[in-house]
């Protein structure tokens, strides 16, 4: 008979926090799980699933713009902010019930309530004061987003939390940021009809991919109207009758409705308890994992975003089913990080795999980097400019394909499917010896038998 009143208990309950919390219960264990917000966590409840459903909402005005080019009238149309957030609301909360559905099915406990860690094995619940005990304990709190106190007016900013819940859609934005989720609103929110700025202090937005996807977004981007300031930052906020005013380092003055900070997140861990419990964090208060996703304290792990090694959902729904393999079944098993797919719905997105070809060149002697640009049949009726561009990295050596990238209509539904393929260790070979798929974009992906150009020892050749 244990000692403790759980076998696990579980701290956040995101997409990671609740599949080791509902696969552990349906094992037999006594599980808990306790939030203090809603189930879900930040991808369901204010992040990647309300955030899609705004990028659908903001294409149709291209939609019905488009739709004339192939023979169709449209009428006049409009928008209606409160009824999206209305809709985007309900099927949050049917998803948010399906989660607590699934731990209620398993027979786990659902708590609503913050949770806090008294010691190795205690934990406070906060709603009521009561404490419970428990053998094994996952931290799986997520992130929130960084609230920029630095800067003078910070209070008068939103983040993507406030984005989802906005009364009423405003005139006209500036977004600060160049990552992914400043990218997707600024898309979003022009989609919509607001006038819309990006800026950022880096020379390029979205840092971390490819540079050719980066230039293209950004070129359609400014194409469709979003104005883009990079090598700026905002000095200073103030508030006025008329709206916000910016002080910015390099672009003068601007005037916004609403100012929205998207300047990275920060491991949500403030508070938790993690120094009473003898839990190591790190400079920025993200949790310390080994590989199996176990802290300093043997029977404390951490899933998900607050360990901040991969920010994104799958990845925190994989390092929970490592942890089932690992404490329960004896089959110690380390998350795969490798070859992950990635996409960011912008307009047009960008679905990514593997090495960028700046990245590649610095691992591998030669390269051979296969790129094509085109306009996608579709536009050709439509009259729109829009560009695809699809790239292929390739080791020269191996042949092998090291890294996969693309710019335009459905990438990320592409990138999926070549996550399975780089996985396999397809080579380029491979890939011209599988039948185009006539006629799609993605054809273009086993159609290009040339190599655009070489790279040897990190430089082009």
């Amino acid at each position: 008979m244990s000692s403790y009143d759980y076998d696990l208990f579980v701290i956040g309950g995101g997409s990671g926090g609740v599949r080791a919390a509902r696969v552990a219960a349906s094992l037999g264990k006594k599980v808990a799980i306790a939030e203090e917000y809603r189930y879900g966590g930040t991808c369901v409840i204010r992040g990647c699933v309300p955030k899609k459903l705004f990028v659908y909402a903001s294409q149709f005005h291209e939609h019905f713009e488009d739709a004339e080019g192939f023979g169709w009238t449209v009428g006049e149309s409009s928008f209606n902010w409160k009824k999206l957030v209305t809709a985007k609301d309900a099927e949050i909360a049917r998803l948010e019930g399906l989660y607590k559905k699934g731990l209620a099915g398993a027979n786990a406990e659902i708590l609503e309530t913050r949770a806090e860690l008294v010691d190795a094995h205690t934990i406070r619940l906060m709603k009521t004061g009561q404490t419970v005990t428990a053998k094994t304990i996952i931290v799986a709190t997520g992130g929130r987003p960084n609230p920029h106190a630095a800067l003078p007016g910070h209070e008068f900013c939103i983040s993507s939390n406030e984005a989802f819940h906005l009364e009423e859609l405003p005139k006209s934005i500036v977004i600060a940021g160049g990552g992914y989720i400043a990218v997707e609103f600024a898309n979003i929110f022009h989609g919509l009809g607001v006038e819309t700025t990006l800026i950022y202090r880096g020379a390029e937005i979205l840092s971390r991919f490819d540079e050719d996807l980066r230039r293209g977004l950004h070129e359609a981007m400014v194409a469709k109207g979003i104005r883009i300031l990079c090598h700026d930052t905002l000095q200073k906020v103030s508030k006025g009758e008329d709206g916000l005013t910016l002080e910015t380092m390099n672009n003068g003055t601007l005037q916004a409705g609403v100012v929205m900070l998207a300047l990275g997140r920060d491991p949500n861990t403030e508070g938790l308890g993690l120094e009473s419990a003898g839990v190591a964090v790190d400079a920025r208060g993200a949790i310390i994992v080994d590989v199996y996703s176990r802290t300093n304290v043997e029977n404390i792990y951490a899933l998900g975003d607050v360990t901040n090694r991969v920010q994104l959902t799958p990845v925190a729904i994989h390092e929970a089913m490592c942890f089932i393999e690992t404490e329960y079944k004896n089959n110690p098993t380390r998350p795969d990080y490798e070859l992950i797919p990635t996409a960011v719905f912008s307009q047009p997105e960008i679905g990514t795999v593997g090495l960028s070809e700046e990245e590649a060149g610095k691992r591998y002697g030669e390269l051979e980097v296969y790129r094509a640009q085109f306009r996608p049949l579709k536009a050709t009726l439509s009259g729109r400019a829009e560009r695809m561009i699809m790239k292929l990295i390739v080791d020269a050596a191996s042949r092998k394909v090291v890294g996969a990238h693309i710019l335009g209509h459905d990438a990320g539904e592409m990138a999926q499917l070549l996550g399975v393929t780089l996985k396999a260790g397809c080579t380029k070979d491979d890939f011209d010896q599988t039948m185009a798929l006539h006629p799609t974009a993605a054809e273009e992906l086993v159609t290009m038998y040339a190599p655009s150009y070489r790279i040897r020892d990190g430089k082009r050749v």
